[in-house]
């Protein structure tokens, strides 16, 4: 499928703790500029190994103190179908390296119900308040000011998984993607949703995701096969910050 290449920005970084320390930078510049146009701040975060060093460096000097806490609202990119303080879950790692240490008010923080046995009730539970949040109305889709992602070596981000049915989603904000080869059910921000942020932001790193961020970017339009190639924000900016690792296979830098 050809598909004009997406207009993207990309700051190639010297290695991950240069990485985290930009993905820091990005952090407190949107949330200063939002609360000040508005009043509050919307994000929705990532799992994943390389946002971690993010959530590290914004609960620590100087970073920490140049956020408006009290005005940040947390969401959650996805979630396993895990309780909260289970190992896996991306809420516990989250609130472990973020939330524990920094003064952002409990009912700011927005958590996915992934524990709920009825995964497609609990997606629906998070659509609701995510349009509850917004005061979306009807045909309207909800404007976060950043959506962080990462993007795992298959190429897939947030829990939109090659060949899984969520790519296919065209009016539902959150969903529940089963993803046969991990033999388990996701809840995911949807493309539709993701796609209406103000920005998305990218943090790629290692050597791993050197061959399929040339894909991604580079390749040919195939988003069953690369997900991440979905993500093409209707009016938002989309910036990758990736290592030199993760770079050293792009023509086009």
């Amino acid at each position: 499928m050809n598909k004009a290449p997406v207009k993207h920005e990309i700051l190639i970084v010297a290695n991950p703790g240069e990485l985290s320390l930009r993905a820091a930078d990005e952090f407190v510049r949107l949330a200063g500029e939002a609360v000040q146009a508005k009043g509050f701040f919307t994000a929705a975060l990532s799992g994943g190994s390389t946002p971690r060093g993010l959530y590290t460096a914004l609960s620590s000097d100087p970073y920490c103190k140049r956020v408006p806490w009290q005005e940040v609202h947390l969401f959650w990119g996805d979630e396993r179908c895990v309780p909260p303080d289970h190992l896996d879950s991306n809420y516990r790692m989250i609130r472990e390296l973020l939330l524990d240490k920094v003064p952002v008010p409990k009912g700011n923080v927005h958590r996915m119900p992934a524990e709920q046995e009825d995964h497609l009730h609990a997606a629906m539970e998070y659509e609701q308040l995510i349009r509850s949040f917004f005061h979306t109305e009807a045909g309207g889709v909800p404007c976060f000011d950043l959506i962080v992602l990462g993007m795992g070596e298959d190429g897939h981000t947030a829990s939109l998984f090659p060949w899984t049915s969520a790519l296919e989603e065209t009016n539902r904000f959150v969903s529940a993607n089963y993803v046969e080869k991990l033999g388990a059910y996701r809840l995911t921000l949807t493309v539709p949703l993701i796609n209406q942020a103000a920005e998305v932001l990218f943090l790629i790193s290692g050597e791993s995701k050197a061959s399929v961020l040339r894909d991604v970017l580079e390749g040919e339009y195939r988003p069953q096969r690369f997900p991440s190639q979905l993500i093409r924000p209707v009016n938002g900016r989309l910036l990758f910050i990736v290592d030199r690792m993760a770079a050293s296979k792009l023509m086009r830098i």
